[in-house]
């Protein structure tokens, strides 16, 4: 069957080659050569360099005070003899006021005060530091007084024995020197009088200043809500010794089971909270400042200095996650307020669908038109889809008289990109025998999903067309990696290293962000606020990644099954960022790239020591030189020229070094790059180039090849990719061990929540696709704890600090909590049951230790959504949820997980579905039976039975039974309680019950007529009279 798409990249074809040059133009942005030296600026002004005081070296070779100070030869002929006026005299760093350098030297001869006493034979070698007031040409409000310099400065002696207070306050030649600033400030006022002066420098000092300081920020909680917090944990710790005190000398003998079990539960939920609690202690908020990363790499009129980005965007089944959904994310990408030039969007297609192809071209048509209507009238959110159905004012703060005609022009447009996207999916539901084929009649080289080659279509970009008012579109690359039987692809971390490489060959952007295909962008520019922390210059060096909080369209306002999973994502991440920064959570995510090449964090500087020369020389201790980052050490051997002539061998990268060892050296590190990267020259380059880039004239032809080669079937054979390089093989939720690797290395992640949310995506709404989601998240945990990454005995002497470890820790052990969790919610109906119970009667003393304890639970609880702003809805749904899915999901992925690890059973999961029907939260009530449902429902059953049982037995046997009983239907209350969202799952909408409902009522009716039988509350006990001998007379 024909198809009106486009031809894809494929290995193997002569189409690739004739097709490279018309759809592939330049790369935006060259490769950056690795200086040898670091050459100071003309306007830096020159200095003399006093010598360090022994053992005073700095740690990384690089003395940051040489640098400040940029100190040159002591042995000038020219000297200063300046002194301050005052402090507020000076301002900044810039040029000079007059354009005169100003140098500053250390004059020779003068002897030095130590304690008061004459120091005047001291080598040059051994004088102490001193730091400059003028600097390499500081700029000056008000300029100095400067002596003639062709005078001689004559050093003065000083008298000892004099108290240093009585040389009075200043210079020695006070008066004349402000008799000189005057006549200066004269003259400056009466030539920018006369029209000479430029005023301009002074007009920008403000931009300038506010450009110096630092792009972001680190709130810290206020004292008055983080004290007690912490206060009522320690607290609770304190109670919870006394409570489990009691607990273990307290068993009861009639029910030693019973007793034995509830505290080991206890015991377990105890260390459960603590590995959730204490990563908690230290939460911080974070601000950034836009407008100072404007005014530092992005000023108007000149050339934009932001970093570029690469976006990645996975999907598999267009059948499950709609191609509409996938063309809303890859639109708000290219629209995204970011420069043109520096944003490339690839997508994975994991399935190699025709249709994701075919929607994908449609999806570029159609952004020629969104794309500049978006940025000329600054629209939020840039996803069409999500923008027209907003119930807003959407003429507010619009003044433009032609806004209302062309939005409604462009929603019309926008339908009718619709009709032919769902024409696509319609005609994707019924696949020819003998497969699809493309417009050219050749078959679809993805026909069959787990044999075909690699694919690479280049959409748009700098040769790739433009929108309709002939500006540049951002790059837009179809990827679909090669897939041949008997290779294990690894799923979505597989699809992802294989977008790493791509993108490295074609744009090798420094910076990237992967989203799922149902996470559209919310705020346009949440890349600008990523950017304010990893191109900080003083924080960004350490930042690997930045990691946005998940939001969600189309949930239901009561949240039934806690999609939004606002505790974790509004608490325990702002704990996490306070210590070592949050998880990487699988999507809504910039990564730095050399993060992901495996490379260790650069190592912080120590701040300069004080330099003193009252001591001798054998007292100053020698700093030992710690190592380098790799990539640092690499990047000595591997320096390429800016000129150099294109090339793919990295000893054609490496800048020239004469004789055969060096030649030798660089095969032997090209040997081992290429065993850790892969066999591909132009990628080895790439990992080279710390700041990003591409080799410039490099064609577009090779580059394509080149692309195609890395994504191939055996490319990652023998080499580190998913075991110390990309994302991480090992398990299904491989964004855990992702973060965890980087976090070993020594790198540190930012918790960035703009006012705006930065991205939204769908969430399950029904019931079983939420369980099996949480199932797949229980599994990946399980997988971790088996294997050899597991944060358990990983990663110590790394850089991972002790509670972010913690933290880890706690995402690996949380399924195991569902075996004491399904325990513990079946006491209370085992307890009703058989009349007994998991605590003795309690006295005074354990009923303090009771009550203080529930006190302190709730406390944590209330102080926790006071300093987080978590409502108590979202805080009692997670609750909920968190035992709805410990008894379901979780309690199945470890018993699957056993079987994984000890059996080799592999559960394969499929993919949740992110398409809703038209019918506003329909899904929500659509009831798909799963056998997760079974063990809640159980537990909801024999709760109930319970309590019937128990209120019955309490009939029966007086009055005196009525006490006891309150705890036990506390406990079983408790437990239904937790599982009401569950039940109201299981019933559906209130007026369609479901058929296992009607099965489930029959066979609990059941249960009940034979526990009346046999309970029979008219029935006298048996050492009274009986009711047929006695009837009403009975006493």
């Amino acid at each position: 069957m024909a198809s009106r798409g486009r031809s894809p990249w494929t290995s193997g074809t002569a189409r690739c080659a004739r097709f490279a040059a018309t759809t592939w133009g330049a790369t935006p942005t060259g490769s950056r050569s690795w200086p040898a030296t670091s050459a100071p600026s003309p306007s830096a002004g020159t200095a003399t360099r006093c010598a360090r005081v022994p053992g005073d070296e700095e740690e990384d070779g690089v003395d940051d005070l040489e640098n400040e100070f940029n100190w040159s030869d002591k042995h000038d002929s020219q000297y200063l003899a300046e002194s301050m006026l005052h402090a507020h005299m000076s301002y900044g760093r810039g040029a000079d006021l007059d354009g005169v350098p100003q140098p500053f030297h250390p004059i020779p001869n003068v002897p030095l005060l130590t304690n008061g006493q004459m120091v005047d034979d001291i080598p040059p070698d051994q004088h102490a530091l001193v730091p400059s007031f003028v600097g390499g040409g500081g700029k000056r409000i008000h300029p100095l007084p400067y002596a003639d310099p062709n005078l001689p400065v004559q050093p003065r002696s000083m008298d000892p024995s004099k108290d240093l207070a009585a040389y009075g306050y200043g210079s020695v030649a006070w008066k004349e020197r402000m008799e000189s600033w005057k006549q200066k400030q004269e003259r400056m006022h009466q030539t920018r009088n006369d029209g000479g002066g430029d005023d301009g420098d002074d007009a920008d000092l403000p931009l300038m200043d506010e450009a110096r300081q630092p792009l972001s920020r680190k709130i810290p909680l206020p004292s008055s809500q983080i004290n007690p917090y912490r206060m009522i944990i320690i607290i609770r710790l304190v109670v919870l010794c006394f409570f489990f005190h009691y607990r273990v000398m307290h068993p009861v003998p009639d029910a030693f089971a019973l007793w034995l079990i509830s505290v080991i539960c206890e015991i377990w939920f105890a260390m459960s909270w603590i590995l959730d609690q204490f990563p908690k202690w230290f939460p911080i908020e974070r601000e950034t400042y836009l407008d100072r990363l404007s005014l530092r790499f992005d000023k108007e009129g000149h050339p934009s200095q932001l970093a570029p980005v690469d976006f990645f965007v996975s999907t598999v089944d267009p059948l499950k996650e709609p191609p509409l959904v996938t063309a809303n994310t890859v639109l708000s990408i290219l629209s995204v307020d970011y420069p043109v030039d520096k944003v490339s969007c690839y997508v994975s297609d994991d399935g190699a669908a025709m249709l994701t192809f075919e929607a994908l071209s449609e999806t570029s048509e159609f952004a020629k038109k969104w794309v500049p209507f978006c940025k000329r009238y600054s629209l939020e959110p840039r996803a069409p889809e999500w923008y027209f159905q907003q119930k807003i004012d959407y003429l507010k703060d619009k003044v433009a008289p032609n806004f209302v005609r062309e939005r409604r022009a462009m929603k019309r447009e926008y339908e009718e990109f619709k009709v032919r996207i769902n024409a696509l999916v319609a005609k994707a539901q019924k696949v020819p025998e003998e497969g699809w084929t493309m417009q050219d009649g050749t078959p679809w080289p993805g026909n069959n999903v787990r044999d075909h080659p690699g694919m690479i279509q280049v959409f748009l970009g700098q040769s790739g067309g433009h929108d309709v008012e002939g500006n540049e579109l951002p790059r837009l690359v179809y990827v679909s990696r090669e897939k041949r039987p008997g290779y294990n692809h690894h799923k979505k971390a597989g699809a992802m290293n294989a977008l790493v490489r791509v993108s490295a060959v074609l744009t090798n952007a420094p910076y990237l962000l992967n989203l799922d295909c149902d996470h559209y962008i919310n705020n346009s520019k949440a890349i600008k606020e990523a950017m304010c922390f990893m191109m900080d210059p003083l924080l960004g060096k350490k930042v690997c990644y930045v990691q946005f909080p998940q939001r969600f369209d189309g949930i239901d306002r009561h949240d039934r099954y806690a999609n939004r999973n606002v505790v974790f994502f509004d608490i325990n991440m702002k704990g996490l960022d306070g210590i070592q920064g949050p998880i990487y959570v699988g999507t809504g995510c910039v990564f730095r790239r050399q993060a992901l090449y495996g490379y260790d964090a650069p190592k912080t500087k120590k701040p300069p020591s004080r330099t003193c020369n009252c001591w001798p020389k054998w007292k100053t201790k020698k700093k030992t030189k710690t190592s380098k980052p790799k990539f640092e050490k690499i990047k000595k051997l591997f320096k390429k020229k800016e000129n150099q002539a294109p090339a793919y061998a990295l000893g054609e990268i490496d800048e020239a070094a004469p004789g055969a060892e060096n030649e030798k050296a660089s095969i032997v590190n090209q040997q081992k790059l290429e065993k850790k990267f892969g066999q591909s020259s132009v990628f080895v380059a790439s990992t080279l180039l710390e700041n990003g880039g591409t080799l410039k004239s490099a064609s577009p032809a090779s580059l394509l090849k080149e692309a195609i080669h890395v994504i191939s079937c055996g490319y990652e054979d023998k080499t580190g990719w998913g075991k110390d390089i990309g994302w991480i093989y090992g398990s299904v939720t491989e964004d855990i061990l992702t973060g965890f690797k980087m976090h070993c290395h020594g790198w540190r992640s930012i918790y960035c929540i703009p006012k705006r949310a930065a991205f939204k995506g769908s969430a399950p709404l029904n019931l079983s696709d939420r369980l099996h989601q949480v199932l797949r998240w229980a599994l990946g945990s399980i997988e971790i704890f088996f294997s050899n990454h597991c944060p358990l005995w990983y990663g110590y002497g790394g850089g991972l600090k002790f509670l972010e470890r913690f933290s880890y820790i706690n995402s690996i052990v949380y399924p195991w909590t569902s075996i004491p969790l399904l325990a513990y919610c079946t006491l209370p109906a085992i307890c009703l049951l058989t009349g007994k119970f998991i605590t003795p009667e309690l006295n005074n003393v354990a009923s303090l230790w009771f009550m203080s304890l529930f006190i302190c639970i709730f406390a944590t609880s209330i102080l926790e959504m006071r300093w987080s702003g978590v409502g108590i809805d979202d805080w009692w749904r997670n609750e909920q949820f968190w035992v709805i899915g410990g008894v379901s999901s979780h309690l199945f992925a470890v018993f699957q997980g056993l079987l994984k690890v000890i059996a080799g059973v592999d559960t394969s999961f499929t993919v949740t579905s992110k398409g809703g029907d038209d019918e506003e939260f329909s899904e929500l009530y659509t009831f798909k039976w799963t056998t997760l449902l079974i063990p809640p429902t159980t537990l909801l059953l024999l709760n109930f039975i319970g309590v019937v049982a128990g209120i019955s037995n309490a009939i029966n046997n007086g009055y005196e039974s009525w006490g006891p009983l309150f705890g036990k239907l506390f406990f079983a209350f408790w437990v239904i309680v937790h599982l009401y969202p569950f039940l109201k799952g299981l019933v559906g909408r209130q007026n369609r019950t479901p058929t296992i409902v009607i099965v489930w009522s029959i066979l609990l009716a059941s249960i009940f007529s034979l526990l009346w039988v046999r309970i029979d509350p008219f029935l006298a006990k048996d050492d009274g009279p009986l009711l047929e001998e006695c009837g009403l007379d009975c006493n």
